[in-house]
Order: structure tokens, then sequence, then C-alpha cells
């Protein structure tokens, strides 16, 4: 899906609010979220490339988000290649 901020996806198909945001520079793949609750995390909150989030992931002990499904590379990579 596409609006002004950009290419995106739902992370949590139950939760339309929230919205991943996918974008590729230089063969990296980049991520943003965007809250309709939340106006403050668009702003605070710029683009992290995959590899950044990865690394974070494999610190994350927390039990209520599970990043490497927020984060899904493969559906950011059928995202941007569908854009093409």
């Amino acid at each position: 899906m596409k609006d002004s901020n950009g290419l995106y996806y739902n992370p949590f198909p139950e939760n339309k609010r929230v919205r991943m945001y996918v974008k590729k520079e230089k063969n990296t793949i980049y991520f943003r979220l965007w809250n309709t609750d939340d106006e403050l995390l668009w702003k605070e909150h710029g683009w992290v490339p995959y590899e950044t989030i990865k690394k974070a992931s494999d610190l994350y002990t927390g039990k209520n988000f599970n990043p490497n499904e927020a984060y899904d590379l493969n559906v950011a990579t059928a995202i941007l290649k569908e854009s093409e």
C-alpha cells in the first residue's frame, strides 16, 4: 500500500492504526513505524536500516512485542519489488 508518507504494510493486521513504512536506498532497506494514536512517533523516530533493527532484535528480551514480526524483511522486500 502507499500513501503520502510512502510504501507501507500493517505489521499487526488486526490493528490498522499502525503502519510500517519501508524504503530502499543504496541496497539497504529502511523501516519507519507510524501509529495514528502516537503523533510524536513519526516525528521523533526516523528511518532505521534493517541491519540495525536485526542487531537490536537479537538483544530484545521483552514479551509483548516481537520485532522480527513487526519489521518483516520478506514483506518489505515484496512491497518494494512490487512498486518497481
